[in-house]
């Protein structure tokens, strides 16, 4: 059929976690008897079950990467990144001990940068890598461009992020990722990235101001309250109370529970508003999950881990792209005569950068 219209259910994920303990399983015992090095071909062996049991319209996914391309990545990190820095830091703690700590925080200053720079080329590359392995109805992704201008982007939107107090952070997100995604392709087809990061700041406002707010509250109490809370013991009239000690571990605790709350509430919308601002070809993507499904995501993922021992770690992969396939979805008509195999160039090495900086390619 030459047009076909799109829903919601677009995406579909078909495996389920009985079909993927046995390489999980496997993963972990080789990655074990390996020492870490099979970590690469473990990777590979995931993502081939969790792509080939993805489901978009009318066919799977085929995930074509290898774990050689992800340890030539690695060896590549190694060299041109490891090396270089262990000279940078020897060399600023030997230009201290010689008096000259101007030249050495330059030096330092220079390193920040070049980090900053690494992050960024890495989020580009690696999802340039991943669009480029994944294949649907024969046809991959991946773009043409090789991700240095993106570096500088990310040194200098990240700059501006901090203005203001941090108050430009979201405009520096979705700035970001709109970036990154608009230089990337499928087939013949480039996707078309134009989020607004306007409907994030309520959300981004209450993470900002909920410590100020808090602290605020909690200096009125203890004004208040405080005589009553505090004691003399052993010559200090200053001491907590019991009870006082009580109260301040239990503000500490809630600071951080509602800030991580808030945090999560935060990232829910972005990642909703930012899909949702992406397009190719007809086909507009959409993704569903709001506040509360992320909440059980995450709270799933430490009750997996705590109850197991740490063992269900290596069921984490699956679950959050289950999740993240189960709540994306697209509209809009997609034109199969149209589609042809992409020209752009594919990387011959995986994500060296990704790995090093532990960031996420999404």
């Amino acid at each position: 059929m030459d047009e076909e219209q799109v829903g919601r259910d677009g995406f579909a994920f078909e495996g389920n976690w009985r079909g993927y303990a046995p390489i999980a399983f496997t993963n972990l015992a080789l990655t074990i008897v390996t020492l870490g090095f099979y970590r690469f071909w473990a990777t590979t062996r995931t993502r081939r079950y969790l792509w080939a049991n993805t489901r978009f319209i009318d066919d799977q996914l085929e995930w074509t990467g290898t774990g050689k391309e992800l340890f030539v990545g690695f060896l590549m990190v190694l060299v041109l990144v490891g090396i270089p820095f262990m000279f940078i830091q020897f060399g600023a703690q030997a230009l201290i001990l010689q008096g000259r700590a101007g030249l050495a925080g330059i030096l330092t200053f220079a390193a920040v940068l070049i980090i900053y720079y690494m992050v960024g080329l890495a989020r580009f590359r690696a999802l340039r890598y991943r669009l480029s392995r994944t294949w649907w109805h024969g046809i991959r992704g991946g773009s043409d461009d090789q991700g240095f201008g993106y570096g500088l982007s990310y040194i200098w939107k990240s700059g501006v992020g901090m203005l203001a107090a941090g108050l430009m952070i979201p405009w520096s997100l979705m700035s970001l990722w709109n970036e990154r995604w608009n230089k990337m392709s499928f087939g013949p087809h480039m996707f078309e990235a134009a989020a607004e990061h306007g409907p994030t700041m309520k959300r981004f406002l209450l993470f900002y101001l909920f410590p100020f707010i808090l602290f605020a509250v909690m200096g009125i109490f203890f004004v208040v309250a405080g005589p009553g809370l505090m004691r003399n013991s052993g010559g200090n009239p200053n001491a907590l109370s019991f009870g006082g000690m009580v109260m301040a571990i239990g503000f500490v605790v809630l600071t951080y529970t509602l800030l991580g709350l808030i945090a999560v509430a935060f990232y829910a919308k972005f990642f909703r508003v930012a899909v949702d601002g992406v397009s190719m070809a007809g086909l507009n993507f959409h993704f569903y999950a709001k506040t509360r499904e992320w909440l059980m995501l995450f709270l799933g993922d430490i009750a997996l881990v705590i109850a197991t021992l740490g063992i269900g770690a290596i069921f984490l992969q699956y679950r959050h792209w289950k999740f993240f396939i189960t709540h994306l979805g697209v509209t809009g008509e997609i034109y199969t005569e149209d589609l042809t195999q992409s020209q752009t160039r594919t990387a011959s090495h995986g994500e060296g950068l990704l790995d090093a900086f532990d960031v996420g390619a999404f």
